[in-house]
C-alpha cells in the first residue's frame, strides 16, 4: 500500500485550542485499523473551499487542451500505480483484487482518456442559427462554474469521486470532496496522485469527517453539489442545496429489476445473474435486486443460479483469491438478515446462503431466495447485499408491470435471445438506464449518460451533457450587420411600427409564410 497522506486541520487551530475528532478506519475484510482520519470542521471545510477557489482562478485561464494534457497524467499515473491503488481497495473495502481493479481502477481510467480527448470539442463554443433575427448572431461559451463540491459513499470510494472530479476539473473548476468516514484513504491517495500529476496543489480538496462535514460542504459556498448515497440522505442534501440556490446532481439507490423472457439463454442469464447480484458482495446501486423470470425457464434458471452461487468462493480478499469479499457496512448485514426473514416467514425458500461470514471480519453469504411474492420487503425496498430474489411470472406484460412498479429507477436488466425484443421491452422499463443480456456494464462507460429517475434521483454523470452540465452556458449575442433602419419593435412605438410588425408577423408565419424560404437566403 503507498503511503497515505492524512490531512489533518491541526494547522489552522489556535494554540490551547482543543484537539481535533478523529475517526478511525479499520479494514472490513479482518477488521485492521488502518488509520485515523479528522472530523474536519466547518471551518475547515470554508478553508478547503477557498484554497480551492484560488486555484481555480489561475486554473480557469488555461486552454482546455492544456488542462486536458495535465489531467491526461492522471490517468497515466493510475495505470502505473494501479497494484498499489488495488492493494489499498483491498484493505479498506475488502473487494477483492479482480474488482478493485475492473470496477474501481480501470473505470476511472477509461474516463480520464474519454474526457481528455473529447472536452476540447464538447466545450466548444457553440453557434446558434437565429431563425428571425437574421441581422445578429449567436454563440454559447462554456464557463466553469467555480468549485464543485462532491460527497461520495463507501461502497465505490474511488471511481465514484473520480467521475465528476474529472469532469469539473477538465471543464475549469476547483473541486472539494468529502469521502466516506467509511473509506476515505484511497480518494487522500488519489488526490496525492492528482497533486503529483501536475495539477495545482490546491485544486483538489478533500475533507474528511462524518455527516455534519458533508452538510458544510454543502453550505460552504461552492456553486454545485454532486451526491451519491441513499435517498433520504439525498433528499436532505437537495433541499439544502434549494436552500442555498445551487444546483445538485443526486445518484441515490436503485431496486435493478432483472427481466428473464422465455427465450432467454439460460446459461448466459444465470451467470449474469450471478455476477449482477453478488458483484461488490451485492453493494452496488445497480445490482440486480429483483428477478422476474418466465415460468418456462423458472426452474432451470433458479438451478443453474443456485449452483454458480455455491461455486462462489468467499473470505478475506488480503490473504487469498476470492471472489466475493466482504460486507464494507456492518449495517447491511442486519438489513440482509431482517429482509430474509420478513421473505421466509412469507414462503420465500433459501435455496442458498442467508448467514453471516465469521469474524473478526464483516460477511455475508451470497443469498438465493426463490418462491418470493410482492408483499416481500426484499422485493420492494432496497437489498445494497448479496441477496438475490426470484419471482416467477406468467409473461412479459407482468414482468414490466412488476418491474415498473417501484419508487426506484436507477437501472434494469432485460434477457432476451431475441436483441431486438429485448430492446423494445427495455424501452418500455421506467428507469434511468436499461442493459440487454448482460449486467452493470453501463456505469464502465463514460461516453453514456449515468442517473436515474423518480427518488433514484436527477441529474446525470458521463457524458458529454455531464461535462457541460460542470459549466454555466453563458450566451453571446452580437450585430452581423448595420440595419439602415430601427427595427419596428424599438421606441418610440407608432402607428406606422405596428403595421410593419403585422406585417411581417404574417408575412412570415402565417399559414402560407415565408419563413422557410426566407431561412432557406441564409
Amino acid at each position: 500500500m503507498s503511503d497515505v497522506q492524512i490531512q489533518s486541520s491541526k494547522e489552522s487551530r489556535p494554540t490551547g485550542a482543543a484537539a481535533p475528532r478523529t475517526i478511525t478506519v479499520r479494514s472490513p475484510a479482518n477488521g485492521e485499523v488502518l488509520g485515523e482520519i479528522p472530523v474536519m470542521t466547518e471551518q475547515d471545510v470554508r478553508d478547503a473551499i477557498r484554497r480551492a477557489r484560488t486555484a481555480q482562478k489561475a486554473w480557469a485561464l488555461l486552454p482546455i487542451e492544456e488542462r486536458c494534457r495535465r489531467v491526461a497524467k492522471v490517468g497515466d499515473l493510475f495505470v502505473e500505480k494501479c497494484d498499489a491503488l488495488v492493494d489499498l481497495l483491498v484493505r479498506e473495502a475488502g473487494k477483492p483484487r479482480h474488482e478493485a481493479l475492473a470496477h474501481e481502477v480501470l473505470p476511472t481510467v477509461n474516463a480520464c482518456h474519454y474526457y481528455t480527448r473529447n472536452a476540447p470539442q464538447f466545450l466548444a463554443n457553440k453557434t446558434i442559427d437565429l431563425q428571425l433575427l437574421k441581422h445578429r448572431r449567436s454563440y454559447v461559451k462554456h464557463v466553469p462554474m467555480g468549485v464543485i463540491g462532491v460527497i461520495s459513499p463507501w461502497n465505490f470510494p474511488l471511481v465514484l469521486p473520480m467521475s465528476p472530479v474529472l469532469e469539473a476539473i477538465i471543464a475549469g473548476n476547483g473541486v472539494v470532496v468529502k469521502p466516506s468516514e467509511v473509506t476515505p484513504l484511497i480518494m487522500l491517495e488519489a488526490k496525492r496522485l492528482i497533486d503529483e500529476a501536475g495539477v495545482p496543489p490546491d485544486l483538489v480538496q478533500v475533507v474528511t469527517g462524518d455527516g455534519a462535514t458533508g452538510a458544510a460542504l454543502v453550505r460552504g459556498g461552492v456553486q454545485k453539489i454532486h451526491f451519491t448515497g441513499a435517498v433520504n440522505t439525498g433528499r436532505r442534501v437537495g433541499m439544502e442545496c434549494a436552500q442555498v440556490f445551487i444546483p445538485c446532481v443526486l445518484e441515490l439507490g436503485g431496486k435493478a429489476p432483472a427481466i428473464v423472457l422465455e427465450d432467454a439463454d439460460v446459461e448466459r442469464t444465470a451467470h449474469s445473474i450471478v455476477d449482477g447480484g453478488f458483484a461488490n458482495s451485492g453493494q452496488v446501486c445497480i445490482s440486480i435486486e429483483r428477478v422476474l423470470v418466465h415460468e418456462s425457464v423458472h426452474d432451470a434458471l433458479v438451478d443453474r443460479v443456485v449452483q454458480l452461487t455455491k461455486e462462489l468462493r468467499q473470505g478475506d480478499p488480503t490473504t487469498k483469491e476470492v471472489d466475493v469479499g466482504a460486507i464494507i457496512f456492518p449495517k447491511q448485514i442486519d438489513i440482509a438478515e431482517a429482509h430474509i426473514r420478513d421473505a421466509v416467514a412469507k414462503g420465500a425458500i433459501v435455496a442458498t446462503g442467508g448467514r453471516r461470514g465469521p469474524e473478526p471480519g464483516m460477511y455475508f453469504e451470497p443469498t438465493v431466495l426463490t418462491n418470493c411474492r410482492l408483499d416481500m420487503t426484499v422485493m420492494n425496498e432496497e437489498i445494497f447485499g448479496p441477496v438475490v430474489p426470484i419471482m416467477k411470472v406468467r409473461d412479459e406484460e407482468e414482468a414490466i408491470r412488476i418491474a415498473n412498479d417501484s419508487e426506484l429507477g436507477l437501472n434494469a436488466y432485460v434477457f432476451s435471445g431475441d436483441r431486438e425484443r429485448g430492446c423494445e421491452v427495455a424501452e418500455r422499463i421506467e428507469a434511468g438506464s436499461i442493459v440487454v443480456n448482460d449486467v452493470l456494464i453501463n456505469y464502465g462507460a463514460p461516453e453514456t449518460p449515468f442517473g436515474g429517475i423518480k427518488q433514484s434521483g436527477w441529474g446525470r454523470t458521463h457524458g458529454e451533457d455531464s461535462i457541460r452540465a460542470m459549466c454555466y452556458a453563458r450566451h453571446i449575442n452580437y450585430d452581423r450587420m448595420s440595419l439602415p433602419f430601427r427595427e419596428p419593435w424599438t421606441y418610440p412605438y407608432t402607428r406606422s411600427k405596428y403595421s410593419q410588425l403585422k406585417t411581417v408577423l404574417k408575412g412570415l408565419f402565417s399559414r402560407h409564410g415565408f419563413m422557410g424560404k426566407i431561412a432557406d437566403l441564409f
